[in-house]
């Protein structure tokens, strides 16, 4: 029997999958919940994190990038307005993500809601199948590549000129960097994605945009020499695509040395400076090797903080302001 299904031998076409309208889910995540800068959060208090916190005030007034990296988390654990206000007050110069983290800002965007139950939605093939969120993406990224921008400015872009299907644009995290001229790019892993489950997926052109981004990130990994870089949750996507973007600048003569680098996770690696083989399980946690250790071998600090996101990036931000301040 002919599979309809299958229209190259040995790949399956998505020409016939089915979506439904965003309108019909229940989100997780909801715009009225984002927290605010008014809101109260629990005190992080730690010496090495306070250092941090000067030396981004450092870099700062050095002209030097401090760029952080997210998983999609930071934007779930309804944090966009920090990111933002780190943005718009001059802390940070790149933002970092991977694809998750555009989906859900962009989700928050146009919807005021985003993240699915996924443990229901897996088991009717319904999990990602979203008509808005698929289409208006993979549109925007296919417009994008066509003018040769990179994944989140061709994000931003689109909700630039289609201004009545985001009402909540002041708080998307994308859009308010690209307005405020803080790059933002995305590194996309090929089918990790909600939007490339879709009928309208152009890969050529996701490859395109992420790759564009890709050199934007090195560029500003190139200023990164008195520097700060931060990943906050990101496993595998921020450490990978870090370490190769710093050999790469490296490679090219860019003196980035002196850097000083944080990664946040929940993950407690004890001491995580010194010497473990491969018979220990925290040797392939990719952030202590790529971004804590490796990079800041010659002349920079590294710090692996154990501390939640919803306590990590607020006192970030109060911290700068009050040091700064001072």
């Amino acid at each position: 029997m002919e599979d309809k299904n299958v229209k190259i031998p040995g790949q399956l076409d998505f020409s016939n999958i089915k979506t439904w309208s965003v309108k019909d889910r229940v989100n997780l995540v909801r715009i009225d919940n984002l927290f605010n800068l008014t809101d109260s959060f629990p005190e992080y208090e730690n010496p090495d994190f306070d250092e941090l916190v000067s030396r981004i005030i450092a870099a700062k007034e050095a002209g030097a990038a401090v760029i952080m990296s997210i998983g999609a988390h930071v934007i779930k654990n309804n944090l966009s307005r920090f990111l933002i206000a780190l943005i718009k007050e001059g802390y940070i110069t790149h933002l970092a993500g991977n694809g998750a983290c555009s989906i859900h800002d962009f989700e928050l965007c146009y919807n005021g809601g985003t993240s699915e139950n996924v443990p229901t939605a897996i088991e009717d093939g319904s999990f990602g199948m979203w008509e808005e969120t698929g289409a208006w993406m993979n549109e925007a990224i296919q417009e994008g590549a066509k003018r040769d921008l990179g994944y989140g400015e061709a994000l931003a872009v689109y909700v630039d000129e289609h201004p009545e299907k985001f009402p909540y644009r002041d708080d998307c995290v994308f859009y308010q960097a690209w307005k405020h001229g803080v790059t933002a790019t995305y590194h996309i892993a090929l089918g990790t994605d909600i939007i490339h489950e879709h009928p309208s997926v152009d890969f050529g052109a996701i490859g395109k945009c992420s790759g564009i981004d890709f050199h934007k990130y090195c560029y500003s990994m190139s200023k990164l020499d008195n520097g700060v870089f931060m990943n906050f949750g990101s496993g595998v996507i921020g450490p990978e695509v870090f370490l190769k973007a710093l050999s790469i600048v490296r490679n090219l003569g860019y003196p980035t040395f002196r850097i000083t680098t944080g990664n946040f996770d929940l993950i407690d690696l004890g001491d995580y400076r010194c010497k473990i083989g491969y018979d220990d399980p925290n040797y392939y946690y990719r952030p202590r090797k790529n971004i804590v250790n490796r990079p800041t071998s010659v002349a920079g600090r590294g710090w692996h903080f154990v501390v939640d996101h919803k306590v990590s990036i607020p006192n970030l931000y109060f911290k700068l302001k009050a040091k700064e301040a001072k």
